[in-house]
């Protein structure tokens, strides 16, 4: 039996802001785009792989106002969990979105423990890396 993860949340201020980042700088394709109730929730995929998407919505989006405050909050420190991508060259991906104006917070380099990767900060403040793989 296989077994795989098919959809990763990502919680942002606003899809609209953060979808430039991840579609045009990261180079995801938008799979859909749903808006309900206010919010809206948008799927993009690797255009080279099925498999692995992620979802952006706002800290509200399907969540009751109380754990959506709380998510904002987290999301406002820089407090969430940080997300992490593979990719077969870390240093010319790190160099498109450099060049997109996102925040760099790791240029590429080795790390000790094996990979190569680089950080970024999505518009909404989340840590993200880009490793090796």
């Amino acid at each position: 039996m296989a077994l795989s993860l098919r959809f990763c949340p990502i919680v942002v201020n606003d899809p609209d802001e953060s979808l430039p980042f991840y579609r045009d700088a990261l180079g995801l394709e938008v799979r859909s785009d749903v808006a309900s109730g206010g919010h809206r929730w948008v799927t993009l995929g690797s255009p080279e792989a099925d498999g692995l998407e992620i979802v952006l919505s706002d800290p509200h989006a399907g969540r009751s106002q109380a754990d959506g405050d709380a998510l904002q909050e987290l999301l406002v420190k820089g407090s969430l969990s940080p997300i992490v991508f593979r990719t077969d060259d870390v240093d010319a991906l790190f160099e498109r979105v450099r060049a997109s104006g996102a925040e760099v917070l790791q240029e590429p380099i080795d790390q000790p423990w094996g990979p190569r990767d680089c950080a970024f900060r999505d518009p909404s403040g989340n840590t993200i890396r880009i490793a090796a793989g």
